[in-house]
């Protein structure tokens, strides 16, 4: 078998594994979750049809998995702005390792003084380490009322 026939049939074998890899919950079923518990509604319309994950009556939040942290802010951000309540990010943490991208969020959040409150939730051991702290221990909501006063 030649150089060429070998890449070609590890890319045909690879890639699917990559584009197919599972996650330990969809997105949507954290979000339907946890909007449900804390009196929120999900996937609402904004007026620039963007769909904002959930609101609650205080905060515009989106959820989304650890890895892809940056485009949480800047799409929480922007629910805000649409809004006029306060951004909102809840970060999904599906393994130990994903508890560097909570303390990228927040050490970028606290840095540029972001108007945004975060929290986790997922499987990951550092979320339930996380949601056992003073600051992030409440699932029923009042965290983000807390937060703005």
């Amino acid at each position: 078998m030649t150089k060429k026939s070998l890449l070609i049939l590890f890319i045909f074998i690879l890639f699917p594994a990559l584009c197919f890899a599972k996650r330990e919950h969809p997105e949507d079923s954290y979000r339907e979750s946890w909007c449900a518990g804390n009196e929120g509604e999900a996937e609402v319309i904004m007026p620039d049809k963007t769909r904002c994950d959930c609101m609650t009556e205080t905060h515009a939040i989106e959820f989304e998995f650890a890895g892809k942290w940056t485009e949480a802010v800047g799409q929480s951000l922007h629910y805000s702005l649409q809004t006029g309540k306060r951004a909102g990010i809840v970060l999904i943490l599906e393994s130990d390792s994903d508890r560097k991208f909570w303390i990228r969020l927040n050490s970028s959040i606290a840095h540029f003084k972001l108007p945004i409150d975060a929290r986790v939730i997922g499987g990951g051991s550092g979320s339930n380490d996380l949601n056992k702290s003073g600051v992030l221990n409440n699932l029923r909501g009042e965290y983000w009322k807390k937060a703005i006063s």
